[in-house]
């Protein structure tokens, strides 16, 4: 199957939905969030458009897309107000997969508009907020458009498994894994780091294209200290699922033959490609870590 057709996080607004299950992900953008903060007012005090213009690619279905967007315009506010001027109209574009649960989305904006309305002041320039399907490894959006780009938590994904992962007579080379697992052979390594090679250019390569110049791009993802030997949740998963073998659940073979679209890069991986695709000067690199024990749902 097409990755883009059956990969999106859980719909819906119940117990087990994403959007009551993100905490974890909320966490990792605040994290990120002076970067983010810096990045926008920079972008603004340069070049001090009327409407400014930013997509947070890969935005999912909960209340964490808004939350960033509200503190950017927070950012923007403060800066026209230090330069005496009016703040920005603002165009927000949030963009995933076609599955992915807009609608979850799209009814947190009236609410979301009347609190910056309330906040700000009736003289406040609109926020028109608008939802963009479709893979990030294609174009979004027209040239030269956008004056900052987002993306937490999903360039980690890539646009399909790797090829490579099996041998000349279709046999599995990563049996019981669905991921790089310390047991994973060589070759497995090879095989995601090329097709992340692949996508991770290709998206900055088209990003390029969308942003306006002296725009600027935030990028948060699950990385690894290293990459042929990485620290992930899907080997714990890949564990689960096998043990779920053993009781007859699930058939080996299904299990041989599924392999996670993902890939968690190191520092030193990012900096080489984004040196290496040329279209974006890299201003910071930064790596942080965050505890998994954190409570995952919202109350």
């Amino acid at each position: 199957m097409e990755v883009e057709k059956v990969l999106h996080m859980n719909k819906g607004v119940g117990h087990t939905s994403y959007a009551m299950s993100s905490l974890f992900q909320r966490t990792v953008t605040i994290q990120a969030g002076p970067v983010i903060e810096e990045s926008t007012r920079e972008v603004y005090i340069t070049l001090r458009p009327e409407c400014f213009m930013m997509a947070d690619m890969g935005c999912s279905s909960g209340p964490n897309s808004l939350l960033l967007v509200s503190k950017i315009i927070d950012v923007i506010d403060e800066a026209s107000r230090s330069l005496n001027r009016q703040c920005p109209q603002f165009g927000v574009f949030l963009n995933d997969l076609p599955g992915n649960d807009f609608n979850v989305l799209f009814n947190l904006i009236p609410n979301f508009n009347k609190e910056l309305q309330e906040a700000k002041g009736s003289s406040f320039q609109p926020c028109f907020v608008s939802g963009n399907p479709g893979s990030f490894y294609e174009r979004v959006f027209p040239d030269k458009f956008l004056h900052f780009v987002h993306s937490s938590y999903s360039i980690h994904f890539l646009s399909q498994v790797p090829r490579g992962l099996v041998n000349e007579n279709g046999e599995a080379l990563n049996k019981g894994n669905i991921y790089i697992a310390k047991t994973s052979p060589p070759e497995i390594h090879k095989a995601y780091y090329a097709q992340f090679i692949k996508d991770f250019m290709l998206f900055l390569e088209l990003r390029s294209s969308e942003m306006v110049s002296s725009g600027a791009m935030v990028l948060v993802l699950l990385g690894s200290f290293n990459s042929d030997d990485p620290d992930s949740i899907y080997e714990l998963l890949g564990s689960t699922l096998h043990d779920m073998v053993l009781k007859g659940v699930i058939e080996q073979e299904k299990l041989d033959k599924f392999d996670m679209p993902f890939y968690s890069p190191t520092v030193d991986e990012i900096r080489e490609l984004v040196e290496e695709e040329g279209s974006f000067a890299l201003n910071k690199l930064e790596s942080f870590t965050i505890d998994w024990s954190v409570d995952i749902r919202y109350m």
